[in-house]
């Protein structure tokens, strides 16, 4: 067992990682807003925690929280990207479609040229020397870490699911100024969405940093926006297992074609081709619709005999 976490521990992290990261874009979808913003608060989630784990000012603090720092981290990062996605959402949000998600690839942009100028990021080379959280030897043993954050997430999102902040967010999806006529605010959901995403994604971002050891601008990119995009579309952007699934399938399988050397980026490509266009409402979407039953048939009507006169 500990020579199979040796091997692929690093890839089940990544993979749960992944799945966390979805997620923080699944919200947003759930009220109907197409967010690009997840890297963004991602990556200042990492920088925050960077910061506090390397910079000497905060040294008198991780002496005497010990272990404790990192749980700081991962609160400090809530908080700092709970209160940039009210700033950003609340005028942001006013924006419907491919105009919201222009607009959040500009949020996106704006943060990774100011971490690349800013010196208390470390410019464009980053901050190195970040150090294992609660004294880790493997990078396996984060799985202690990410799982239990996805287990919550997915428990949390289920809850919301079925209470009335659920409904709300459905009733905005699906008729805005219908919703916004039966009293539901749609602005007061979507930026609770956004900010849902926010904080899920800086939590993630803080305990990633510690996982990578190393953090730069690198980590919150355009790319990154899209490939968590197709992580949700293509495992499905209507149940929560579908950015876990989609996340996985994504993250897992270049590395499982590895043995095919250039070839496993095509087939990558491949796959989300072919998703797009036979499974529109992504893998989950379509095991969801081979698992109902077939709607009842109708019984053919009884035709009358004609009576001969």
């Amino acid at each position: 067992m500990s020579e199979f976490l040796s091997t692929y521990g690093f890839l089940i992290v990544t993979l749960l990682q992944a799945g966390l990261l979805g997620l923080s874009l699944y919200f947003p979808l759930q009220a109907g807003q197409l967010s690009l913003a997840s890297p963004g608060f991602y990556a200042l989630g990492g920088y925050a925690a960077a910061i506090l784990l390397t910079n000497p000012a905060f040294a008198g603090l991780r002496d005497a929280l010990g272990n404790a720092m990192f749980p700081l981290t991962w609160l400090v990062a809530a908080v700092l990207a709970g209160l940039l996605g009210l700033v950003v959402g609340v005028p942001a949000l006013r924006l419907r479609g491919i105009y919201l998600a222009l607009a959040t690839i500009a949020f996106v942009e704006i943060l990774r040229v100011l971490a690349l100028n800013l010196q208390i990021t470390g410019g464009a080379i980053g901050i190195f020397g970040i150090p294992q959280a609660f004294g880790f030897q493997d990078r396996w043993q984060y799985i202690f870490l990410f799982g239990p954050l996805l287990a919550l997430t997915l428990l949390f999102a289920r809850q919301v699911e079925r209470s009335r902040v659920g409904r709300a967010f459905r009733a905005v999806r699906e008729d805005e100024l219908a919703a916004d006529a039966m009293g539901v605010p749609p602005t007061r959901y979507k930026v609770l969405a956004f900010v849902i995403g926010a904080v899920l994604a800086g939590i993630v971002g803080a305990m990633s940093a510690p996982f990578l050891n190393t953090w730069n601008a690198k980590q919150g990119t355009f790319d990154f926006s899209i490939a968590i995009l197709a992580f949700v579309l293509i495992g499905g952007s209507r149940n929560i297992w579908g950015p876990v699934v989609g996340g996985a399938l994504l993250t897992g399988l270049p590395e499982w074609l590895r043995f095919l050397t250039d070839w496993r980026l095509v087939i990558n490509g491949l796959v989300l081709v072919v998703a797009s266009l036979y499974l529109p409402q992504g893998i989950v979407g379509a095991l969801q619709r081979l698992r109902r039953p077939p709607p009842p048939q109708r019984p053919a009507p009884v035709q009358r005999a004609e009576v001969q006169p």
